[in-house]
């Protein structure tokens, strides 16, 4: 029992613990809490890709906006995230593009 083969197959089963087991546990119990914190008017993203807004809880499944006067009953393990709500901007904060231009404005430097 003490041969140096056994000590690396207790080091290689530590290794893959904390490399796989462990991150997919916590991504695991992270996934719960998202679906046991879904409330109504919660804007959400299914595993399908499609955003919709939350209307009703049920135990299993959820009721899903996804435009306006159509609503889909969901899988609650069919919801991929809870996409976070954009804060408001502060007031008299110009819309800008990174390159310092205001949004939607023509860039005339390029016009031939």
């Amino acid at each position: 029992m003490n041969s140096p083969g056994f000590l690396i197959l207790i080091v290689a089963f530590a290794f893959l613990w904390f490399v796989l087991i462990r991150p997919q546990k916590r991504r695991q119990v992270e996934a719960r809490r998202m679906l046991n914190s879904l409330n109504v008017g919660d804007e959400v993203l299914t595993a399908g890709g499609i955003y919709g807004e939350v209307t009703e809880l049920q135990e299993e499944a959820v009721m899903v906006r996804i435009a306006p006067e159509l609503e889909v009953r969901v899988a609650r393990k069919a919801i991929g995230a809870v996409v976070p709500r954009d804060e408001p901007e502060a007031p008299g904060e110009p819309d800008a593009e990174p390159d310092g231009e205001p949004a939607g404005s023509p860039n005339h430097e390029h016009d031939g």
